[in-house]
């Protein structure tokens, strides 16, 4: 409800796994950024990529 929508804009499980798994990363990310910051994120997924 953090983005505005109560609903899934897909009907088929398989693609509301996909919209749910979508809101996760996109949750996961703005906690991330409101953490370290969006430079500090990029460092540390820098990190992770090398």
């Amino acid at each position: 409800m953090w983005k505005g929508a109560t609903h899934f804009l897909t009907q088929w499980f398989k693609n509301v796994c996909t919209e749910i798994s979508l809101h996760v990363l996109v949750y996961n990310l703005k906690r991330m950024m409101s953490i370290w910051g969006t430079e500090g994120l990029a460092i540390k997924l820098r990190e992770q990529c090398n």
